[in-house]
């Protein structure tokens, strides 16, 4: 496989959230801040990418009949680790995302990822495809977290920097507030309620399907000279 092309791939052609449509609830209900975001996309990109790996190994003696099966079985492992060290290690983290760490398990990304791509590909493809897969899950996280937390609170780098009394950058896990940029009074509570949600992730989709289907310059010209 092409690694170039499996990346841009996973970052714009094949986007799993702003082409693809897949992993949407968590998408939308986890981007309040940075620290939520880089959390969420990172748990996803080493579980995609694990589970990419097992399954890549195991195509040849998964039966077919019951693949769906052993897919929910492999990634649940992995989820259930990742859980585990959020808690043990994060668990800010863990308790900011709740829910939606253990519901990684029916994720439409790593199923789907894990079907059309894992159970048909050799280990080294595989584990290249669940790296840029997550990565582009990652960056559109990371864009909607710093969109919304910055139009609805007025801060940047939420959980994970503030500036402390002493006027010097503060770094706290989960705990940071932020680092303002709009008074207090002026942000639109509303973008990190769920409408918030919607409407951002609605404007990253039809900006990306904007991008990815201008016609570039040759083929204008092509269409100018056929008409």
């Amino acid at each position: 496989m092409n690694a170039r092309k499996q990346l841009m791939d996973g970052l714009f052609y094949q986007n799993p959230v702003t082409v693809q449509l897949l992993g949407m609830c968590s998408t939308m209900a986890i981007t309040t801040t940075l620290f939520n975001g880089l959390g969420m996309g990172v748990s996803v990109l080493v579980i995609l990418t694990l589970a990419n790996i097992i399954i890549a190994a195991l195509r040849k003696i998964i039966p077919n009949n019951i693949r769906i099966a052993c897919f929910i079985v492999v990634i649940a492992g992995f989820v259930t680790i990742v859980d585990l060290m959020l808690q043990a290690f994060v668990p800010a983290l863990s308790a900011s995302l709740g829910l939606f760490i253990p519901l990684i398990v029916v994720n439409c990304i790593i199923l789907g990822r894990a079907e059309s791509f894992a159970y048909k590909n050799g280990i080294g493809a595989s584990a290249m495809d669940g790296i840029f897969q997550g990565l582009g899950y990652t960056m559109i996280l990371v864009i909607m977290c710093v969109i919304r937390e910055f139009l609805g609170n007025g801060t940047i780098m939420g959980g994970l920097l503030e500036i402390g009394k002493d006027g010097n950058l503060v770094f706290g896990l989960g705990t940071a507030a932020g680092i303002r940029i709009l008074p207090e009074g002026i942000p639109a509570l509303g973008m990190i309620l769920p409408v918030g949600g919607f409407i951002t992730l609605a404007v990253l989709i039809a900006a990306m399907q904007y991008i990815l289907n201008k016609p570039k310059k040759g083929e204008k010209k092509a269409e100018e000279v056929a008409k």
